[in-house]
């Protein structure tokens, strides 16, 4: 009642014709972000993907892809619902959650992890027993450190901060670096090193990395728009495992150290870790190496037992049925 009698004032008193509400705007979600994990290469191609080939468009979805960069603060981010989805590894989830940021895992494009321990060939390192002295940069804040320097004697190494940079790497022969073997061992060899790649997962640990994850209200509250990026991004994923060109070509533009060679082989190694034996793309997560992983962190008291459940950091129900 209140709102017609402002309309018939401003119609007598304005001389508007009517006062009718406009035509709505077109139906689509509002601006949905992506922070990365890291500035934007083949670990993030399907996205990528996605956005360039219009997957999101016809979704109804406007996204906004954020690139990242060395501990980029992704798991706080979408803890507090500063951005709609992120990328973080299956690990920080799990400490996210203790840390009372409630985001979820909603799709694993990467099945293996593909984190490494780059060395000089000529150092004579060719397994992790054998990683001593020499110098180690490595992050302090992801598990993993924690994971190998439990498991190792690691004699005589002095670890420095992981910079994001192979520029030491490439100086010094004694010298070792954590990296992703679809990226910084590439590049290295490309500026003519030897190195070689340590593989954590064969070491035993092999969480799910690059999960894409978002908040536990988004789930809640907005769960087609959940499910329009999920089925969006999965089809990008096909997309460029298929066929990296167009993607790479637009990651060069804004990563322009990223190179199209660098890319294109990263993106075959990166296929490997991705598709299944009969070389499908599968995205999905099995709750075993969930269960698996907090039994990890809890072992290298990152974690308390109990207090982080591993049904709690991922879910289902946005993944074709198996």
């Amino acid at each position: 009642m209140k709102r017609a009698l402002v309309c018939l004032l401003a119609v007598l008193l304005l001389g508007l014709g009517s006062c009718s509400s406009p035509d709505p705007a077109p139906s689509k979600e509002a601006r949905i972000t992506l922070a990365l994990n890291w500035l934007p290469e083949a670990e993030h191609g399907g996205y990528y993907a996605a956005m360039l080939n219009g997957d999101f468009e016809a979704a109804g979805l406007d996204v906004e892809i954020q690139p990242g960069g060395p501990d980029s603060p992704v798991i706080q981010r979408v803890g507090a619902s500063r951005v709609t989805f992120g990328i973080a590894n299956a690990d920080r989830i799990a400490l996210g959650q203790l840390q009372g940021a409630d985001v979820v895992g909603v799709l694993a494009p990467l099945q293996h992890s593909p984190r490494c321990i780059m060395v000089h060939e000529e150092s004579g390192i060719e397994t992790f027993q054998q990683l001593e002295n020499v110098t180690l940069a490595m992050s302090d804040a992801p598990a993993f450190s924690y994971y190998l320097k439990s498991k190792l004697p690691l004699k005589n190494v002095r670890i420095v901060r992981y910079t994001g940079s192979i520029a030491p790497f490439l100086r010094e022969e004694r010298y070792a670096q954590q990296g992703y073997v679809f990226s910084e061992p590439i590049i290295a060899r490309r500026e003519g090193a030897h190195p070689r790649s340590l593989m954590l997962s064969d070491l035993g640990y092999d969480p799910y990395t690059s999960v894409l994850i978002t908040h536990r209200d988004e789930i809640s509250e907005r769960p087609e728009m959940v499910r329009k990026f999920v089925e969006a991004a999965r089809k990008g994923w096909e997309r460029y495992l298929a066929d990296p060109t167009q993607v790479h070509e637009y990651l060069q533009t804004i990563n322009p150290e990223m190179t199209q060679d660098v890319l294109d082989e990263g993106q075959k190694i990166l296929k490997t870790l991705a598709v299944d034996e009969q070389g499908q793309f599968v995205g999905g997560m099995q709750p075993e190496r969930w269960e698996t992983l907090v039994k990890q962190l809890e072992e290298i008291q990152l974690l308390d037992a109990g207090v982080v459940q591993p049904g709690r950091l991922f879910t289902l129900d946005f993944l074709p049925e198996e």
